[in-house]
């Protein structure tokens, strides 16, 4: 009976503490983004209502990037409360190791990762989304758009009084083939319609290979190399399906079938997927890596050296990300290898810790 009391007690510390670093960190996260959005709307002449919404809506994916180091600072106060409060102490005397406690936090820390992933993240994306939508409303470019669904790749492309709808059934590299272009005028009547088994898109003047065009009921063959300007090219199209973050998990598998049939790379979908799948094990691995930390230091340090060694350690950890990142992209590394390696190395250094906790 003692026993689930105090596990219900740690429990409650933790999260108590863990919602209170969330509060600190998405205040910072919301101020921050709404400076950034109170400078792109300052010469549109809107109403304040929109950078607030928009900060709102993109505060939420943001906080799921830091929820690892939340988790580090988060276990750290944990630490110092029932250290300041003589708890560790008294637990020690009446036989509960170091070691008990570790697992109750793991066990926390997974039930909370997992509650994260299934629940928060897949709000956060739909918000991102919501964000990314209105936000293009508000752009210089919102009058372009790019969309992969099953059947292939559509374009929206305005060129002074010509709205021209792109569709390819596959995007190779800098080229789009068995394209269709038809082009309205402003009013939607239909001007041309171009067919070409393979475009060159690697700058916003395409060249156009072996053309059929349809104009006014007559058909013309141009068996040359032309240039059709547009506003999109390889590099602008892809930046249009790079943000994953704003898709939920079941969008994420309909839009690798749709990349699929279009023969468009499924690589970031894959390492995004892996991600979402081991971030609770990320975030549990958060939480006993600050149990070492804190557990193999004096318990007579300043509140101040704590939220130092929260802060140095979490930067660590951003770098040896970030150092994956690029072996991941540089050299022949899977995105999923990549991934995983931050992982391997904070778990190694957790089981050296581990060794010592209880004479602690």
């Amino acid at each position: 009976m003692y026993f689930k009391l105090y596990q219900k007690n740690l429990v409650y510390i933790f999260l108590k503490v863990l919602s209170e670093i969330t509060i600190i960190f998405f205040s910072l996260i919301f101020i921050m983004g709404l400076i950034e959005e109170i400078a792109f709307f300052r010469e549109l002449n809107e109403n304040f209502f929109y950078p607030i919404l928009l900060t709102l809506f993109k505060s939420p994916t943001i906080l799921y990037d830091i929820f690892p180091f939340i988790f580090i600072i988060s276990t750290q106060f944990f630490f110092i409360k029932i250290i300041e409060n003589n708890e560790l102490s008294l637990f020690k005397t009446i036989g509960i190791s170091n070691l008990k406690i570790v697992w109750l936090l793991i066990v926390t820390s997974f039930v909370l990762s997992l509650i994260i992933n299934i629940i928060f993240y897949n709000f956060s994306a739909q918000l991102k989304y919501q964000y990314l939508v209105l936000k293009n409303n508000f752009s210089t470019d919102n009058k372009y758009l790019a969309v992969i669904n099953q059947n292939g790749l559509w374009i929206r492309d305005l060129d002074k009084d010509k709205v021209k709808i792109i569709n390819s059934s596959r995007l190779k590299g800098n080229f789009i083939e068995d394209v269709e272009i038809t082009e309205f005028d402003k009013d939607f009547n239909l001007i041309k319609t171009i067919h070409s088994k393979r475009i060159d898109i690697s700058k916003n003047d395409w060249i156009i290979t072996n053309a059929e065009i349809l104009k006014d009921n007559n058909t013309t063959f141009i068996d040359y190399d032309f240039i059709y300007n547009t506003n999109f090219n390889s590099e602008k199209i892809r930046n249009y399906f790079s943000d994953l973050k704003s898709l939920s998990i079941f969008e994420l598998y309909d839009a690798k079938k749709n990349y699929q049939k279009l023969g468009y790379s499924t690589n970031d979908i894959e390492v995004h997927l892996f991600k979402f799948y081991t971030y609770p094990f990320y975030l549990t691995i958060m939480t006993l890596f600050s149990c070492v930390i804190m557990l193999n230091l004096k318990y007579n340090r300043p509140k101040i050296f704590h939220i130092i060694l929260g802060v140095m350690v979490s930067v660590i950890i951003y770098y040896i990300n970030l150092f994956s990142n690029v072996l991941g992209q540089s050299l022949d590394f899977s995105g999923e290898l990549s991934a995983l390696l931050p992982m391997v190395i904070i778990s190694l250094s957790c089981c050296i810790g581990l060794i010592k906790i209880n004479e602690k």
